[in-house]
């Protein structure tokens, strides 16, 4: 739930937008920056959003669990499940590390701080650097670049195992490829659940487990 939008600037003048939220019992303030190098990682997107009222209905279990998410832009998505006591890996570009750095430190104390950290990582490149055995993977709204689909299916290989749990809320644009993504490409490699429609913003959320012996080296 929003409960709350305040507007300031920084020291250099950058436009600063912060927005409060509510979500399993608690209060996050998430800013989001207007610096142009972060394109669409400065964005709070509705999916991310729809994403955390699904963990909250479905009263998700992070506690304990290795989880890292993808895209983060804010990081509001990890910076829940490390609330709710996942050992989470907040990535995105190098880029948007500032923000999400910010953010995890204005939402997460200190004493939950060494169950968090904050990694650069880019689809398809540098994702061999991280471990194969997340519990959890979790992105909001980072299916939209038809160019990015095989990198991120690489990248999601990579990072999971026959019991990993995928989490994927996308707004379901026509022009984007986005339904192809979901019903033609990820299948190749993973069973795709649709698991919870919000038909006003026309946003799906998708439960996704790795097909058994699926391997990245299939790509």
């Amino acid at each position: 739930m929003e409960t709350e939008l305040q507007k300031s600037y920084d020291c250099e003048n950058t436009y600063i937008l912060e927005r409060h939220y509510k979500f399993c019992g608690h209060n996050l303030c998430i800013s989001q920056s207007s610096d142009s190098q972060l394109a669409t990682s400065a964005f709070i997107w509705e999916a991310g959003l729809e994403l955390c009222r699904y963990i909250e209905k479905q009263n998700l279990n992070f506690h304990g669990m290795k989880v890292i998410e993808l895209g983060a832009g804010t990081g509001i998505l990890g910076i829940l499940a490390a609330l709710l006591g996942g050992n989470v890996t907040i990535t995105d570009q190098p880029c948007a590390l500032k923000q999400i750095q910010h953010n995890v430190t204005a939402n997460i104390p200190m004493s939950c701080r060494d169950h968090e950290d904050v990694r650069a990582l880019c689809w398809g490149r540098d994702h061999t650097q991280f471990p194969s055995d997340h519990d959890f993977i979790l992105g909001g709204e980072i299916v939209y670049c038809s160019k990015t689909y095989h990198l991120l299916v690489r990248t999601l290989l990579h990072l999971s195992s026959e019991r990993t749990t995928i989490y994927l809320a996308s707004t379901m644009w026509s022009d984007f490829q986005i339904y192809q993504f979901y019903e033609a490409i990820l299948p190749e490699h993973f069973n795709c659940e649709l698991v919870q429609r919000n038909e006003d913003d026309n946003i799906n959320v998708y439960k996704v487990t790795k097909k058994y012996s699926s391997s990245v080296n299939q790509l």
